[in-house]
């Protein structure tokens, strides 16, 4: 008769069990890892976003477009506390030459960061996408869905608050991740 003895089937199960005990802690941290990895992204996108809507504004130096942009509407390109500027998916809100704070439907650093594949995207757009968003003024909050601790899994870009002054981006706030 061939089969196992009940002394291999015991080590088989024990050596199972010491890999479930050192494998199950790593995962656990790698999924932190891969929140963080997704924050980082987010953070790098919304940065090179203000950076190109800038660029763009300087660029075309304050000379209003003369054709319709994407989705309607004139740019006007003013470096100015208001402005907006023409991308390929539509026109976006400047505040001092750089994106603006807006809340979610409203084109500004959210639609031009591409978290998602939608220009202006919705609450459920994000949520899909695994990311969270949130407005305060001129302080834009974004975050990651399955935080251990959303309000501690995070980083801000506020908007400029006068001419010549560029947005803050803060760093990573990845206790909660």
């Amino acid at each position: 008769m061939g089969g196992f003895t009940l002394i291999e089937l015991i080590v088989v199960i024990i050596i199972l069990g010491v890999l479930a005990a050192v494998a199950l802690p790593r995962f656990v941290n790698l999924q932190r890892d891969a929140r963080i990895a997704k924050l980082q992204a987010a953070r790098g996108s919304v940065s090179a976003a203000s950076a190109l809507v800038h660029a763009t504004a300087f660029s075309r130096a304050g000379i209003a477009d003369t054709v319709n942009c994407a989705g309607g509407g004139v740019a006007d390109n003013a470096t100015g506390a208001t402005g907006t500027v023409c991308t390929e998916s539509g026109l976006v809100n400047m505040v001092y030459a750089y994106p603006a704070v807006s809340a979610i439907g409203t084109p500004g650093i959210l639609s031009m960061a591409g978290l998602t594949g939608i220009f202006n995207p919705s609450a459920s757009d994000l949520q899909a996408e695994g990311y969270t968003y949130a407005v305060s003024g001129g302080l834009a909050t974004f975050g990651v869905i399955g935080a251990t601790t959303p309000d501690s899994c995070f980083f801000t870009y506020a908007q400029p608050t006068a001419a010549n002054s560029a947005p803050a981006i803060s760093g990573l706030s990845t206790i909660g991740c």
